[in-house]
């Protein structure tokens, strides 16, 4: 693929130099089309039995970007009291909400409980917790336990959410000490969940994982659902031809497991799945400004004002993210390349975006289109060197450009003192 901004009209017609010098660098740009076609395809993952793709926000918790989760008609995770009141202030009413934290304090599961929200629990203690606070309140008996299913899978170590090395889930062996806690407090337990991990292209590790879940099930009496999780990946080598997620492939996989497991149980509880990065990367990208290039010790360094502040992902996980360069408003295709590192204004020998990459040749005032932003992008960004976060952009179906989130400003950042 040549240009991924042009092959997707990501920008719908309008001058990407001009999103730039409007809203200013760095500046998130989101496709409301892109976005609310992966939401619309997770929604159609399951369509013989109840189902339901609930968005894990914490990919992306723009209000705007959970609004269109909510005009899909998708439901939502939340991992913290922060995300629950986002979801509530975006318009989710309590019975779309799934609340999937991880070792909270009373606060938290207090918020839920007040506002009729079903909460999983993540381990015995907080299962112990969750049932003295329920009690003391004497409302809201209904939960959930997260289960660690013994296997996962996903890019990098540090986003594999289950198997043995790794702090998520109620171990299968303690099933009956759930119980122990569910008898004790008069509590109903009325769904399982799990999360393998993020960011697979190939289904088999997640299709192993349902299987294995279901199996699970069949301990578990009279479950209202089951949440398979997420971690479908998207294609970051997209502009080197790097192959979609195969849903449609993924899909006819799924179905005789269900089949299988519906027949043996007796009936199909509401099935789920947790997308996260699916629904939102691809809607993404950053422009960033072209500062300085340089020559260090024979490579190349261009310095852009898209340092690790605004997207950590390259400096945590060795993430991988296509660029494009955009000059006067035009995308510069992919020829002429040469070998160059793109770095950032922090300062931190880690603060680069690629390195040792093949681009189009690179000079100053240009802008840099980094994709797949829209999971983990915003959502993960800090002030760090005290700069202030950038703003976000939505470009609209009818082409319409408008902001959903203001450039964070210095007097924000002194405001707090």
């Amino acid at each position: 693929m040549n240009s991924y901004l042009q092959a997707s009209d990501f920008f719908k017609g309008n001058d990407p130099e001009k999103i730039a010098a409007k809203y200013g660098t760095p500046l998130y740009v989101y496709s409301e089309e892109v976005i609310r076609q992966h939401m619309e395809a997770v929604g159609k993952v399951i369509t013989k039995y109840d189902y339901t793709a609930n968005y894990s926000v914490k990919a992306n918790t723009n209000l705007e970007i959970l609004k269109l989760a909510l005009s899909e008609g998708i439901n939502c995770d939340a991992m913290s009291m922060g995300e629950l009141m986002m979801l509530k202030k975006a318009g989710f009413p309590s019975d779309r909400i799934f609340f999937v934290p991880n070792n909270v304090a009373d606060e938290e599961f207090e918020y839920a409980i007040d506002n009729d929200i079903i909460v999983s629990l993540d381990s015995l203690s907080q299962l112990e917790k969750y049932g003295q606070l329920v009690g003391r309140k004497g409302k809201g008996h209904e939960c959930a336990v997260r289960i660690n299913p013994g296997v996962g899978a996903g890019h990098s170590e540090k986003v594999i959410t289950g198997g043995k090395k790794t702090k998520f889930g109620i171990a299968e062996a303690d099933i009956p000490k759930i119980y122990e806690v569910i008898n004790k407090y008069g509590l109903k337990l009325i769904g399982i969940n799990q999360h393998i991990g993020s960011q697979f292209l190939d289904p088999q590790p997640y299709l192993d994982a349902v299987e294995n879940l279901l199996r699970i099930a069949r301990d578990f009496k009279g479950l209202k659902f089951i949440d398979f999780g997420g971690g479908y990946g998207i294609p970051y080598h997209k502009l080197d031809d790097e192959a979609n997620y195969p849903m449609e492939d993924f899909k006819t996989r799924l179905q005789p497991i269900l089949d299988a497991f519906v027949a043996d149980y007796g009936y199909a509880p509401m099935f789920k799945s947790e997308p996260g990065r699916f629904c939102v990367a691809e809607g993404g990208i950053i422009l960033g400004r072209v500062n300085a290039i340089k020559e260090n010790s024979g490579r190349t360094y261009v310095g852009t004002d898209v340092g690790m502040n605004t997207l950590i992902r390259p400096a945590m996980y060795d993430s991988y993210h296509d660029v494009e360069v955009i000059r006067e408003g035009k995308v510069v295709p992919r020829e002429d390349m040469s070998e160059v590192n793109i770095s950032g204004q922090i300062c931190e020998s880690g603060d680069l975006i690629v390195k040792d990459r093949m681009l189009p040749n690179i000079e100053e005032g240009d802008l840099v289109a980094i994709l797949d932003a829209g999971a983990y992008g915003y959502a993960m960004a800090s002030t760090y060197n005290t700069r202030p976060r950038p703003a976000e952009v939505m470009v609209c179906l009818d082409g319409n450009v408008k902001l959903i989130r203001r450039r964070e400003t210095y007097e924000d950042l002194m405001s707090l003192f």
